[in-house]
């Protein structure tokens, strides 16, 4: 093994991170079958882009309201503990989900509703989840763990749809819900056996009142933490609507069906892992190359909008998928790093909040266009405003930097 390639998979030689790998590649392959059965499960019964939108903005209308407080219970209790518990719940509702589907009565109320109920457990797993990495391997490897973490996730993306897509075809969208409850168990079995000896436990805080005022002080005082979670949000909120846009493009602009929005989600999928390898490998990371990954993921976004045959639009995915994963390893990474651990969960909280909680403001945006101007359209949106916020905070940076060159 070259040196190169040890030191993309450097985390990797500490066991509890190698088990809880294992546990995410199973649980994560659940999720995309879940995301892919669902969007199109919603588009059959309603024919409608806009609802799946509506679908995404309950997913998330949680975290936006309650984000912060998923990360201030992360703080205050173990990450391992909570992660359990989120896990078990996610299973119980995905199979009642399953249930209702397999047997032909599920109607759209229900999907939003057990959507909506997952939201409200997402609010305290991702927080955990993105914190618990710091819990599992020493301080010199968290920076490749967050990697390789995202790495992870979007390998699965490489084959939750296509399994997704198969059973849809063939059994029906019910039995990929069945199958994502089943991939909840391993996980948890997985998180018991995580030795707790080897972890490296956080600084417990204690709840106090205003603790969620001081975590936006202590942000806004930091502005490298305040204006990577700013782009994030803006990303988070217009940029990645790809179940509402892709759907769309499936349907619409290239008349396929199921299979070919999985194959979309691969083709992103396989951008995304290069992105998160190579964003792993990276030793600092800077302002400036947030900015730049930002704005390069919304114009291949809009370039992706604008490709005249599915060849060339598969290619562009996955170079959106690329810088977009760059992008997001790089990001997690430079928040987790530069702020204190007595404030990593909630400060997560509020990263997390900005970049999934504008969905309930972005997704029925996005749903709208694309209903009323086709795919085409919401996806130029989608790329535009991510690439317009980027030049915007590149052009601030500089004006900064300028303004310093000159007092010095």
């Amino acid at each position: 093994m070259t040196t190169g390639v040890a030191e993309m998979f450097s985390a990797m030689r500490v066991r509890n991170f190698r088990l809880y790998t294992a546990g995410q590649s199973i649980t994560n392959t659940g999720t995309w079958m879940q995301s892919i059965a669902q969007d199109w499960l919603v588009l059959e019964l309603t024919g409608s882009p806009a609802a799946v939108g509506v679908t995404m903005a309950l997913q998330f209308l949680p975290m936006l309201l309650l984000g912060m407080y998923g990360g201030a219970l992360a703080d205050r209790f173990p990450k391992r503990s909570l992660l359990i518990a989120t896990q078990a719940a996610n299973g119980v509702f995905t199979t009642l989900l399953a249930v209702l589907t397999i047997s032909g009565r599920v109607q759209l109320w229900e999907v939003y509703a057990l959507t909506l109920a997952g939201g409200c457990i997402f609010v305290v797993d991702s927080p955990a989840r993105q914190v618990f990495v710091n819990e599992l391997v020493p301080a010199e490897y968290v920076r490749n763990a967050i990697g390789l973490n995202a790495a992870v996730f979007q390998t699965t993306r490489l084959v939750g749809p296509g399994i997704a897509g198969l059973l849809i075809s063939t059994v029906g969208s019910g039995w990929a819900f069945a199958a994502n409850a089943v991939c909840f168990l391993l996980p948890i079995m997985v998180l018991l056996r995580i030795r707790g000896s080897e972890l490296i436990a956080a600084p417990r805080v204690p709840r106090e009142p205003g603790q969620l005022r001081d975590t936006l002080r202590y942000v806004a005082a930091r502005p490298h933490l305040a204006w990577t979670i700013g782009l994030v949000g803006v990303v988070g909120t217009f940029g990645l609507n790809f179940p509402i846009v892709l759907t769309g493009m499936a349907r619409d602009s290239f008349h396929g069906g199921a299979s070919l929005y999985g194959l979309f989600n691969i083709m992103l999928a396989v951008g995304s892992v290069s992105g998160a390898l190579t964003a792993g490998t990276r030793t600092r990371v800077r302002l400036r190359q947030l900015t730049a990954g930002a704005a390069a993921f919304g114009v291949a976004q809009v370039a992706a909008a604008l490709a005249p045959d599915e060849v060339s639009f598969l290619v562009l995915l996955a170079v959106m998928g690329a810088v977009n994963l760059a992008f997001q390893a790089m990001a997690n990474s430079f928040v987790q790093i530069g702020c204190d651990p007595a404030y990593r969960a909630r400060v997560m909280g509020l990263y997390m909040l900005v970049f999934v909680g504008g969905t309930p403001i972005g997704a029925p945006i996005i749903g709208a266009l694309t209903s009323a101007f086709g795919a085409r359209a919401g996806m130029v949106v989608c790329g535009a405003v991510p690439a317009v916020a980027a030049v915007a905070v590149g052009v601030l940076l500089a004006s900064r930097s300028r303004q310093l060159a000159l007092a010095a």
